[in-house]
């Protein structure tokens, strides 16, 4: 289970909660347990480019040989995975939506040597 806000835990598991007014509830399951979905909205998408500069290479080939975790791209990669999920709940959020259901976020390298990551999500936002 995960949880992007300081609010109390939730009983619904594995979910994403937004710190807002109306937090929206993001979710990797196909529906919420005690909660039925009244309205699918559509399925929504977000997609961000991130490139990687040369210290962080450097940075990251020094682990590589030495062993351990990089975190630098660690911090990249859960930066990304911020960023599409804000995007989501922009896109559901002006829909009307107060929830997104089946999350996917997948990631890949692009450009010249695999030097950009590409960071894609795609849900769908529904009315619970």
């Amino acid at each position: 289970m995960y949880y992007l806000c300081k609010k109390s835990k939730p009983s619904i598991p594995h979910s994403l909660f937004h710190q807002n007014t109306n937090p929206m509830l993001i979710t990797t399951t196909y529906q919420v347990d005690g909660q039925p979905i009244r309205q699918y909205l559509g399925v929504i998408s977000a997609e961000s480019i991130i490139g990687a500069n040369f210290i962080k290479d450097i940075l990251a080939n020094l682990t590589d040989f030495f062993g351990g975790r990089s975190n630098t791209y660690e911090k990249v990669l859960r930066e990304g995975k911020e960023t599409v999920l804000r995007e989501l709940e922009k896109q559901a959020s002006m829909m009307g939506a107060n929830a997104i259901v089946g999350v996917d976020i997948d990631y890949n390298t692009v450009g010249a040597n695999g030097s950009m990551l590409m960071v894609v999500a795609t849900g769908t936002a529904v009315v619970l």
